[in-house]
């Protein structure tokens, strides 16, 4: 045991040398060591130990700053950052060297592409951006991460049944809930948790400070996995068992803790609580730690020191992997198994080259990879994030780097270099291919000859390029050489007008004054030809036989370059088919690890949020678990999320399990029963105990909520019918003159008073106003109704008249419903009965609104008319509230007025639009959108189209990015302060809505908006310029989903159906003009 707990010291300290110099950078053991030893194991001393002395040293060229030195011991540096040896003096006065080092400049950005999708801009605009951020940081905070507020009503925080349960945030701990939930949905290891029981010999009283902090850790733990096992909550709070940890940490509440860091100390702290109870349990054997079993391997270090070979067998955990430079993981474990000069480990000769090889011995159930996406900046002093793509897949074969297929794997290796220095020598000749030419700016060489083709073939010219040029034309200006002027560049730089909104006057030609003023250095403008120059130059002087000969001649080139460039391309595909086939016969793919779980993280280096993905066998789909939200999600997401270089969010820790070794994620079985174990049955008793009693305290929750808002209900009740009884005592006695009736509205219960005051679009005080429309319809039903009674001979009296009518009416009205109608109609509008038949509202509710239609006082204009009207009124006062709940009835109409305000908001909003007015439309989009959202969720007639709301929504906010981005470019102060005013107000705000909402379209739009912005640090431009766009970026930057707080609603005018009709049929028919593929 003494050997054991040395090799666990010594794989402590290891670990904490690993974590210096991913941290810092540092790559020196000595110094590391140093530093290590004056902190006395603290890591947080050690690293601002070194951060000083690095500060003290003289700082690295800022074009390689992020580069570190590469020792053969250090497994775990930066791979492939070698010194460039193609050094090029420019200190003299040489142009043609000048013009090698930029082409040197482009070819290695060119290789560098190729090699990681990155460009060298993107790197630099990423630096910049970290930069501009961290100055930033407290604007860039998540707000939604500080502290999650529960919702009052507990039926929010119920969970559905067979929901997985979500952690709640209880400041900063994403990074918590994305561990333990990978952790949690390890069957395995759940188990292993829920059953665990503390040594006997410590139950009274821990015996040293570990005991002391590790088993309150593993009990807190214990809780919380109960709690996620069988709660009725949504999601629970694991606050104690943060805290504990926090502790641990030595941090306040308001720092994100790292993943790696975090996992670290997790299993530290199990493996310590399990080894104690192995160590009780075990008598007279070699105590086994489950902990140790689960998640470390082992691997033989097989190499060479100074010439001296060995072989040394090391436990590992996580495994760290190196992300930059590499592709795909396949690539970064290659890299992470060879150290140095390799070669002499399998020659004859005696060499004295150093390396070593890592070959795993044994792989544990659980391989976790620590994906290393940070690297320590040491000229600016802070960490930063590593953009890059990297690929991996969801079923990992790990033969090749088994010991015991060493020999296989070094002959397959052997012919990966081969094939790979042949695949460098055909990409190299393919390149020459396709960037031809002596001078930095290079093209292929089949457009080339296209282009030389196209220029003899051109009509020859017989004059001068600058002969027919108007000299008169620009007052003071020069003949023969034209340069541009200032206004000129202007125009250029300015947008088109329709993008500037209605506010924008069209370019005029430059006054004197103009001409004559102190030109202003405009970064953006792009230099463009004039429009009257032919589009391609011509030969002066060519014979149809040098025609002849020369397009011959350029044919047969072009024709040789296409065939050579083909036949490249083919021979580069067969190779790297080759190569992702070296390890696919079975033999190789024995040892297979599905993907269980992703961990990624969103942000910068300093900031930012985590959530995982996890794959749930028992639905076959990948679940997302982001604090206290659980949703179903999918591989492309997770692709989306995880693999990088396409947002700021990247994988930072990948668990494979061992697909051969299903009891990690199966559930477990009675031993008596055999029926699976499920939600409360898998907990031991004093678990099950505490979970029933905190849902005992849920349900007690639920019960005093219902209670609560039964006694609002009630007593909004009671006011309601007060307020009525008030109202249908002053009309009775504004109508005391009048004759009684047996039926009226006046002699009603006060419980049916309040719903005769009917909804505005149902009742009107004049047949002249709004709804005119309404009261025809009523009168042309029962027109018809007194036809069809005549016609047949049948009973004439008000009652049956009336029923007639309301079955001839809602027969109309139901032909409207099942219409198959163009965009521009919307029976909807005309009539609430359509609205509630296409949206299957019930019978009674239907029947009383049409009774409430024939009871419109407004039909009293003859006996005929009145006398139907007030039978109409009687039978609604003979409807009691057992027939027609009126709570529900309120809910259907209040559904309609908001169905009509949303149509209002969407109206104007595209009519807005339409006019180019996009800083007032955006407005009303962003609300219809909204409304219009909310109104689907009941059903999906109950609103409008969402993919148009939700496509205007997107190319307002993209119109008005380039409106705000060209004020920008014009480096005119107030148009300048104009353009960050619109993006501030309007634009950043909104960026929240289109994340939220997760379409592809909307987080392309996102991705373009924020590009537009960052290309603009890679250019020159004025100071004050550049302090803008620094303290600008970070909120466009913000990765939060959180929504900011925007503009109020507008006020509404007031429309007449009609009116509102009119107006959705012209602006759906202009739109229906554009084209399908616009929208």
């Amino acid at each position: 045991y003494s050997s054991y707990f040395t090799f666990l010291m010594y794989h402590h300290q290891q670990t904490l040398l690993n974590q210096l110099k991913e941290v810092t950078g540092t790559t020196d053991i000595q110094l590391l060591q140093q530093a290590l030893q004056v902190s006395n194991g603290d890591l947080a001393e050690a690293v601002a130990f070194l951060t000083e002395k690095n500060a003290k040293a003289p700082q690295q060229d800022e074009t390689t700053y992020y580069q570190t030195s590469q020792v053969p011991s250090d497994r775990y540096i930066s791979v492939g950052s070698q010194a460039d040896t193609n050094v090029i003096d420019l200190t003299g006065d040489d142009k043609d060297d000048l013009q090698r080092a930029i082409a040197l400049s482009l070819e290695e950005s060119s290789r560098a592409f190729r090699e990681t999708g990155i460009t060298d801009e993107e790197q630099a605009i990423s630096r910049v951006l970290e930069a501009s951020i961290a100055e930033n940081k407290a604007s860039l905070k998540r707000t939604h991460t500080e502290v999650w507020s529960d919702s009052p009503n507990p039926h929010d925080r119920k969970r559905i049944d067979g929901c997985p349960v979500g952690l709640k945030n209880v400041g900063n701990t994403c990074w918590f809930s994305a561990v333990i939930q990978s952790l949690f949905h390890l069957l395995e290891f759940q188990r292993l948790v829920l059953n665990y029981s503390p040594p006997a010999r410590v139950l009274d009283l821990p015996r040293n400070q570990k005991e002391h902090r590790n088993l309150p850790f593993m009990q807190e733990l214990r809780n919380l996995f109960s709690l996620m096992v069988g709660s009725k909550r949504k999601y629970v709070d694991p606050s104690r068992a943060v805290e504990i940890l926090k502790d641990a940490f030595k941090s306040s509440e308001s720092q994100q803790q790292d993943v790696s860091e975090f996992t670290h100390k997790l299993l530290d702290w199990l493996e310590d609580a399990f080894q104690m109870k192995a160590e009780e349990d075990s008598v007279g054997e070699k105590p086994k730690n489950p902990m140790v079993e689960l998640f470390y391997g082992r691997f033989l270090a097989v190499g060479i020191l100074e010439g001296k070979k060995f072989e040394n067998t090391e436990m590992f955990g996580q495994y760290p992997l190196q992300v930059n430079g590499f592709k795909d993981l396949h690539e970064c474990l290659e890299a992470a198994m060879i150290e140095g000069e390799i070669e002499s480990l399998h020659s004859a000769e005696n060499s004295a080259r150093s390396g070593q090889e890592h070959w795993f011995t044994e792989l544990p159930p659980v391989l976790t990879f620590e994906l290393s996406r940070f690297e320590f900046n040491q000229a600016l002093g802070r960490p930063e994030k590593i953009h890059s793509k990297l690929e991996f897949s969801s079923v990992l074969y790990m033969d090749r780097y088994m010991d015991r297929n060493r020999e296989i794997t070094r002959i397959k290796r052997e012919e990966i270099r081969r094939l790979k220095e042949h695949l460098t020598l055909l990409q190299q000749r393919l390149e020459r291919y396709l960037s031809y030419g002596s001078g930095p700016k290079r093209f292929p060489l089949a457009d080339v000859l296209q282009y030389a083709m196209e220029f003899a073939s051109s009509k020859p010219v017989c004059t001068s390029p600058v002969e027919d040029i108007d000299t008169s034309a620009p007052p003071g200006g020069t003949t023969g050489q034209q340069l541009p002027s200032p206004s000129t560049a202007e125009q250029d730089a300015l947008p088109p007008a329709e993008s500037l909104g209605p506010t924008s006057a069209p370019s005029t030609a430059p006054s004197v004054a103009q001409q004559q003023r102190v030109p202003v250095h405009k970064p953006f403008t792009h230099s463009r030809l004039r429009p009257d120059l032919p589009m391609h130059p011509a030969p002066r002087h060519i014979t149809e036989e040098e025609l002849r000969v020369l397009e011959g001649c350029l044919h047969r080139w072009r024709s040789e370059v296409e065939n050579d460039t083909c036949d490249l391309q083919g021979s580069i595909s067969r190779i790297h088919r080759s190569i992702d086939l070296m390890y696919s016969d079975k033999s190789m793919m024995q040892v297979p690890y599905r993907l269980h779980a992703v961990l990624v993280h969103e942000g910068q280096a300093n900031a930012g949020h985590y959530w995982a993905y996890i794959y749930d066998p028992h639905q076959c789909c990948w679940m997302k678990y982001n604090d206290i939200s659980v949703t179903k999600s999918s591989w492309e997401e997770l692709v989306r999320d995880s693999f990088g270089g396409y947002r700021n969010a990247s994988a930072y820790c990948l668990m494979y399990i061992n697909d051969k070794k299903p009891f990690l994620i199966e559930e477990e079985f009675d031993k008596e029963t055999g029926q699976i174990l499920s939600g409360m049955d898998k907990l031991p008793p004093d678990l099950k105990r505490y979970v029933i009693e905190d849902n005992e305290l849920f349900d007690k929750e639920v019960e005093e909520w219902d209670a609560m808002q039964a006694r609002k209900a009630q007593q909004e009740k009671l006011d309601l019918a007060s307020a009525a009884a008030a109202s249908t005592a002053a009309s009775s006695t504004s109508t005391s003159s009048s004759s009684p009736q047996p039926m009226s509205i006046e002699s009603s219960p006060p419980d049916n008073a309040a719903p005769q005051q009917d909804p505005e679009y149902m009742e009107q005080p004049s047949p002249t106003n709004d709804f005119k429309h309404l009261q025809e319809d009523t009168e042309r039903a029962i027109s018809r109704a007194v036809a069809a009674a005549a016609a047949a001979e049948q009973d004439r009296s008000p009652e049956a008249l009336l029923n007639t009518a309301i079955k001839l009416e809602y027969a109309r009205l139901v032909r409207f419903a099942q219409e198959d109608t163009p965009p521009e109609i919307d029976y909807r509008l005309q009539h609430i009965i359509v609205y509630f038949i296409q949206n299957e509202a019930p019978k009674k509710i239907l029947e009383r609104t049409l009774l409430t239609q024939f009871a419109d006082r407004n039909l009293a204009f003859d006996e005929r008319c009145k006398s139907i009207m007030k039978v109409a009124r009687a039978k609604l006062d003979l409807i009691t509230p057992e027939e027609v709940n009126m709570d529900a009835y309120e809910m259907w109409h209040q559904d309609y007025r908001n169905f009509r305000e949303t149509t209002i908001f969407m109206v104007t909003g595209l009519e807005l639009f339409q006019k180019s007015n996009y800083v007032e439309a955006l407005v009303y989009l962003i609300y219809s959108h909204q409304y219009n959202k909310e109104l689907l969720l009941k059903g999906p007639y109950r609103g409008h189209d969402e993919d148009l709301l939700t496509y205007y929504r997107r190319e307002c906010l993209l119109k008005l990015n380039e409106q705000a981005a060209a004020m920008f470019e014009s480096g005119e102060e107030p148009e300048v302060t104009s353009g960050l005013s619109i993006m501030n107000e309007l634009v950043v705000p909104c960026i929240p809505l289109l994340l939220a909402q997760d379409t592809e379209k909307d987080l392309l739009a996102v991705e373009d908006m924020r590009n537009r912005w960052c290309s603009y640090l890679g250019q020159e431009m004025e100071a004050n310029l550049q302090e803008k766009l620094t303290d600008f970026l970070p909120k466009l930057l913000d990765c939060s989903t959180e929504i900011k707080s925007f503009h109020d609603p507008p006020n509404l005018p007031s429309y007449s159906t009609l009116e509102l009709c009119e107006r959705f049929s012209r602006i759906m028919s202009a739109l229906g003009r554009v084209s399908s593929s616009g929208r």
